[in-house]
């Protein structure tokens, strides 16, 4: 593994020499186990310790099929499916890792013992498969994180509608929270050339998320002048919603949980920013009833805001907590996209504010490869930049994971794999130098 790093580490190593590099038989990875799978039965997600759950050791490495890349990965980042993952919320993941091996030849690998979890990364191509054109041994990369065999008509216009789509690194084996990680030769994208290798790997789950809710005419195809209501507004997927409406000629509307989130979404350009701990919002009065007065305070605080405007579109991910006020606010005729639903699943609202005022709720789940490709185009352009806050070594891990669990982070928390160190990576300083202010507002 070292020599691998020094050769991908330097700038004049070739494809040739890349490719001719051993590949070891096996790397850390940071892994759920099976037999662990039922360790949290019976507790409140709240209080399940992903610590406890994921564990950084020696796995057996894969080998890529005809379409598959095998990557040393320099860098990835912690998704809230991490989280899920950890906790084995809403059901251990090894379900789907046995069902993906009974799908196409080479799939049987994933069917493991332990998982790879993570959903990003940053890194260097090592080998590819026999039916791989579009990378080669060297290529520095970023993957999102669509796996799709595309062997179904249903797929063709939209690959997220495919019955074969799946997540790597939640439905998948061999994630990028490991030295080494296994993907489809269709989920890389050109890393970014100003940015280092653990701001690269930030991006890639959630921009592309909040791009298809946003953006796409898949979601809630935003348009100029729109207002919209963004909740977490300096979380994971918040922190590029906000700047994605920003650069759409959209209003955003910035619900932040403290004064320091406030500062942060204030800080990409944000005006108009509810703070919900200095306003003590409580939309449910006990655990089976919501306070619809709440829903009305929330709906006149946005519109104070905008000088009577209700939000053309509500960006949702926090789920049970939010939804029947995000129902309630959006405007008539107004779009509730959602995703995520990190504060529970089951979605209770009031449906007469839906139907009598021509609401409607958009699902939607991470973005197809177009939808990505522009995504990362947009961070490769400066347009919008990683919203990276803090950095872990691989064997860390479980401590990151903690701290997104607990919500005691903002914007992206970040796991160097193979990097030493913090700050590698960048081949255009003169872009980085010009965006610089941007690309580190969060890690301030």
């Amino acid at each position: 593994m070292r020599k691998i790093l020094e050769t991908i580490l330097s700038a004049d190593a070739s494809a040739d020499e890349v490719a001719s590099l051993p590949v070891p038989a096996s790397y850390l990875g940071a892994v759920v186990l099976e037999a662990e799978s039922e360790m949290f039965a019976g507790m409140a997600s709240q209080d399940k310790d992903p610590a406890k759950s994921l564990h950084v050791r020696d796995v057996p490495t894969p080998q890529p099929g005809p379409d598959e890349v095998l990557v040393a990965v320099l860098a990835s980042s912690i998704n809230y499916n991490t989280v899920w993952t950890s906790i084995f919320e809403p059901m251990p993941t090894f379900g789907f890792l046995q069902r993906y091996a009974k799908t196409v030849p080479g799939a049987e690998q994933h069917d493991q013992p332990f998982q790879v979890v993570g959903s990003d990364l940053a890194g260097v191509v090592l080998r590819t498969g026999a039916a791989v054109r579009n990378v080669k041994p060297g290529d520095r990369v970023v993957a999102h994180c669509l796996n799709v065999e595309l062997t179904s008509p249903d797929g063709h216009n939209d690959t997220m509608l495919d019955p074969e789509q799946r997540i790597w690194g939640f439905e998948t084996n061999y994630g990028g929270l490991g030295q080494l990680s296994l993907v489809k030769a269709n989920q890389l994208m050109p890393k970014p050339k100003h940015l280092t290798w653990e701001e690269a790997a930030c991006s890639g789950l959630v921009n592309s998320t909040a791009y298809r809710q946003l953006v796409s005419p898949n979601g809630a195809a935003m348009k100029q002048g729109d207002v919209v209501l963004i909740w977490g507004a300096a979380g994971g997927l918040g922190s590029y919603a906000t700047q994605l409406v920003l650069n759409g000629g959209g209003i955003p509307v910035c619900v932040v949980s403290s004064p320091r989130k406030a500062d942060l979404v204030r800080s990409m350009g944000a005006e108009l920013v509810i703070d919900r701990s200095a306003e003590g919002f409580r939309f449910w009065s006990d655990q089976h009833h919501q306070d619809a007065k709440e829903w009305k305070r929330l709906g006149a605080v946005v519109r104070e805001l905008t000088r009577g405007d209700d939000p053309d579109i509500v960006f949702e991910h926090p789920g049970r907590e939010t939804f029947g006020a995000s129902v309630y606010v959006a405007r008539r005729g107004g779009t509730i996209v959602t995703c995520a639903s990190t504060s529970g699943y089951e979605h209770v609202y009031d449906n007469r504010h839906l139907w009598m005022r021509l609401k409607r709720i958009v699902g939607s789940h991470f973005a197809n490869y177009r939808e990505a490709w522009e995504a990362n185009r947009l961070i490769a352009k400066g347009m919008v930049h990683p919203t990276l806050s803090a950095v872990y070594p691989l064997a860390e891990t479980a401590q990151a994971v903690r701290e997104v669990h607990a919500n005691r982070h903002n914007g992206k928390v970040g796991i160097l794999c193979l990097a030493p160190q913090t700050g590698l990576g960048v081949d255009d300083p003169e872009l980085r130098e010009r965006f610089l202010p941007h690309i580190t507002r969060f890690q301030s």
